[in-house]
């Protein structure tokens, strides 16, 4: 489990970050293919079919103009979940010509862009985490994880990052150290983007304990448990736009 994966096992991980982005990556081509093809025009087809005495001979296909998806992260950096971050991020940074723009925001209580971090820690994976902490502002005036606080200034100073294009995975456990949980800010970024994912790295069970709100947020998007690389390999296969 990412949560409990020490240093030297989140290492060996970030070590199958490029294989798996490879496998992945064929994976969503394939997908996107398939998706390109169109469905049946069956208006087209039946005008076409009169030259036949009303048997569709030729089936004619809507052609798709498919555009690459824009992709948005949201991500807590925070205590042990940071690994589990750490790793997702560098993942989707190796899937990034999958998608027509990729940005990533990292908080602890305050949130920040660290798209440009990102690229450059695709060769020092190891140092992303620390370079995060240090060169971006994504604590105030206390350590502790506060998504109320982080949701709310990603709704009111980045809002151009989300559009009709725009999916948003929201990366964490959702446990907000008794601080409000601010679900309006929430509302506002699934009312602007395409689709709103959450991943959870704790176990389902565990969701709504202590200062877990998982049960409210989950009311309001789409929340998946994600423990392992089996499970986020899986998530991302699944649900990542074509």
């Amino acid at each position: 489990d990412f949560l409990f994966a020490g240093r030297d096992r989140l290492a060996e991980l970030r070590r199958t970050v490029q294989p798996l982005a490879r496998k992945l990556a064929t994976r969503l081509a394939a997908r996107r293919r398939r998706a390109s093809r169109g469905a049946i025009d069956l208006r087209r087809t039946l005008r076409g079919s009169l030259s036949t005495g009303g048997v569709p001979m030729r089936p004619v296909l809507r052609r798709r103009r498919p555009a690459r998806p824009e992709l948005v992260l949201l991500c807590d950096v925070s205590g042990s979940v940071s690994g589990f971050s750490d790793f997702t991020m560098l993942l989707v940074q190796a899937l990034h010509d999958q998608f027509s723009k990729v940005r990533v925001f990292a908080f602890v209580n305050r949130i920040d862009e660290v798209t440009g971090l990102l690229r450059h820690g695709a060769a020092d994976p190891e140092g992303l985490g620390g370079r995060i902490q240090a060169e971006a502002a994504v604590t105030g005036h206390h350590g502790s994880s506060d998504y109320g606080m982080a949701l709310g200034e990603f709704a009111e100073r980045c809002a151009d990052a989300v559009g009709s294009r725009t999916t948003v995975f929201v990366l964490g456990d959702a446990r907000t150290n008794g601080s409000d949980p601010n679900l309006p800010g929430l509302a506002r970024i699934g009312e602007r983007a395409r689709r709103v994912y959450w991943l959870n790295p704790e176990q389902r069970d565990r969701w709504g304990t202590g200062d877990s709100v998982a049960p409210a947020y989950a009311e309001l998007v789409e929340m998946h448990e994600c423990r392992n690389v089996r499970q986020l390999s899986a998530l991302v296969a699944r649900l990542l736009p074509m």
